[in-house]
């Protein structure tokens, strides 16, 4: 029903977890949003590009029932998370302690550690279940200043358990950042109701919005505690003001923001989020959910990631043992499009993987399903 919405391979495409479909409406929405202010006329496009950038914002807001003005975009995730950390007194005094998990994006991992130095960081071991409450419970003792939660996990399949977690985390005083990258426009998120501190996330998977676009949440509670030192005179109150001698940060939380700013991917973006906040990120997920239960049921065994739908990202990861390489080979001579990771293979059908994408799938897997 919506694949003729989206620019479709001939390939069954189930890499959605890597980067999503562009829409067929994109090469026009782009065209008029960005080269058009730019080459259609002689005045100054900066007015009609931040017209843009606040589109962004605002679809953002849209999709994740917030408000706009808490959004503020960033280049990707590791940058905004350097920002976010930096800018907050309790995480860059020495003892501070930070949770994650060792199944987060290790780019995350990466920049936390950078960019706080002095403070402790500890890790779920990668061999715990975190979709399970109670590996987090062992993990949240009161001495912890940050926990950085992925609702989604990308290369286990496992889906964060934010109902339970972030009352945990508000209860122990501590603060919460929730990764949205490889959730956002599959798995529903209300900020409003979940109440997260800070949210990171991007645009290139799920909701085919393309990279380069990544954006950063604060929660109105937290805006003023925020004192980011990487800035620029979009990061000022007034950029237009022109005073070398007097910075004030932005009211919003475009304090984040920096200096000049791209502009083309949040183009992109917006018009994508646009797309999936009018479906609807529970459309989808019920889409998916319907189609990952055909494949968990055809798998048996060789499933290893949840089969329960509030602990399973939108993604199936399928390891068949000794035959895994027979049956990535089969999947790729099928013209079906997918990747391998250490756990297993990774699937993930879109609301655009039909009924002829999934009996293709299927049939190419059931030599190899006992």
């Amino acid at each position: 029903m919506y694949q003729s919405d989206f620019v479709m391979p001939k390939s069954v495409y189930l890499l959605n977890h890597s980067v999503g479909r562009p829409l067929q409406s994109l090469r026009q929405a782009f065209d008029e949003r960005f080269f058009l202010p730019w080459q259609g006329s002689g005045r100054e496009p900066w007015g009609d590009w931040l017209s843009v950038v606040e589109d962004f914002r605002a679809q953002l807001a849209r999709l994740f029932n917030s408000e706009a003005r808490l959004f503020c975009p960033q280049v990707n995730l590791s940058s905004g998370l350097t920002k976010l950390v930096q800018s907050l007194p309790r995480l860059t005094r020495p003892g501070a302690v930070v949770l994650m998990s060792e199944n987060d994006f290790p780019s995350m991992g990466f920049a936390m550690a950078q960019a706080l130095p002095q403070a402790e960081i500890r890790f779920i071991p990668a061999n715990l279940d975190v979709s399970l409450p109670e590996v987090w419970q062992a993990y949240l003792t009161d001495d912890i200043d940050l926990v950085f939660i992925s609702h989604a996990y990308s290369n286990t399949g496992q889906q964060a358990p934010l109902d339970y977690l972030l009352p945990k985390v508000r209860a122990l005083g501590a603060l919460s950042l929730v990764d949205v990258a490889q959730a956002a426009g599959v798995l529903p998120m209300d900020l409003n109701a979940l109440k997260p501190d800070f949210m990171l996330g991007s645009c290139v998977k799920w909701l085919c919005g393309g990279p380069g676009a990544a954006y950063l949440w604060v929660s109105a509670d937290r805006l003023e505690q925020c004192s980011p030192l990487d800035v620029g005179w979009f990061s000022h109150e007034n950029p237009f003001e022109f005073d070398i001698h007097d910075f004030r940060y932005h009211d919003s939380a475009l304090k984040f923001w920096g200096g000049t700013p791209s502009v083309a991917p949040f183009a992109i973006a917006a018009h994508s989020i646009g797309y999936f906040a009018e479906l609807g990120s529970d459309k989808v997920r019920k889409h998916n959910l319907m189609q990952l239960e055909r494949i968990w049921r055809q798998a048996g065994d060789a499933l290893v990631s949840p089969s329960d739908p509030a602990r399973c990202s939108g993604t199936a990861i399928l390891d068949f043992g000794e035959d895994q390489q027979a049956v990535v080979e089969a999947l790729i001579q099928a013209d079906i499009s997918l990747d391998v990771r250490k756990q297993g293979m990774r699937i993930s059908p879109h609301i655009y993987n039909g009924e002829q994408d999934m009996q293709r799938l299927l049939e190419a897997l059931a030599p190899f399903c006992r």
